[in-house]
């Protein structure tokens, strides 16, 4: 029966002969009086037979180190999933405990989820990204081959102000043009007004993407996130502007987060 534990004639210990069908995926609870074969069908039954089940799976070598329980009074056994058992007697005092801590499993899935987990934005829901200068000139060039583009690396975002320094800055470190407000301009035609908001990017480099440009496009790459922060845009005509990070972020929100590690999944 899909869906279901199905066990069939149980008859361990005080067990007559039983068919039950337990809903998996669910909280189950198996309630009656007193002996009435409670533990014997969830403890010495079906938790019993999906032990047995495991420590069969494992190496010859690997069983030698795990005690093993005999094979339950039961016809069969079937849906049964990997199971884990807490004993009552064995509860802990500190409140804040939980499954995974009182199984000590909560330190192997902590290394789990930040090796192998996909980051998601808080606020929009989509997968974040972090890239380096050659992970995303190998995406660009495999998904927007022949386009002419734009390198860019934000320095303002959203801020008020007429932002000469920054722009003098630029101008210093051999940057000639940006993008002010999605206009890109020289930067000695900029005059920005002080009342209002702006977006700044400067403008790294100008080339199409192709094969022969690869080693241009990553040290281009490199320099805009070096300039920007840890953060690169990709401008192309016609197109949404792509954002890449050297850090977690959100191609959507543009929120930067710190890498996936194990303390992320810690409650302390």
């Amino acid at each position: 029966m899909t869906g279901y534990i199905s066990v069939r004639k149980a008859e361990e210990h005080n067990l007559k002969s039983i068919d039950v069908d337990i809903p998996r995926d669910r909280l189950v609870v198996v309630t009656g009086p007193s002996g009435s074969g409670k533990s014997t069908l969830v403890l010495d039954t079906i938790f019993a037979e999906g032990q047995r089940r495991y420590v069969e799976s494992l190496s010859s070598y690997a069983r030698r180190f795990l005690g093993r329980l005999d094979k339950p009074k039961v016809e069969k056994i079937t849906g049964l999933p990997p199971a884990i058992s807490i004993e009552q007697k064995g509860r802990t005092k500190n409140p804040r405990s939980t499954v995974s801590t009182s199984t000590e499993i909560h330190d192997y899935l902590r290394l789990l989820y930040a090796n192998i987990g996909i980051a998601h934005c808080v606020q929009c829901g989509l997968p974040m990204e972090q890239l380096t200068a050659e992970s995303a000139a190998r995406l660009l060039l495999d998904e927007n081959g022949g386009q002419r583009i734009h390198v860019l690396a934000p320095v303002v975002c959203g801020e008020v102000g007429k932002h000469e320094e920054c722009l003098e800055g630029l101008h210093k470190n051999g940057f000639v043009r940006v993008r002010v407000d999605g206009v890109v301009m020289d930067i000695d035609e900029v005059n920005l007004d002080a009342r209002k908001k702006h977006d700044i990017d400067v403008v790294v480099d100008r080339l199409e993407l192709n094969q022969k440009n690869r080693e241009r496009l990553i040290g281009s790459l490199e320099t805009a996130l070096e300039t920007g922060d840890g953060r690169a845009i990709i401008s192309r005509e016609g197109a949404d502007d792509l954002t890449f990070a050297e850090q977690l972020m959100c191609p959507k929100c543009g929120i930067q987060y710190e890498k996936l590690g194990p303390k992320a999944f810690s409650f302390n």
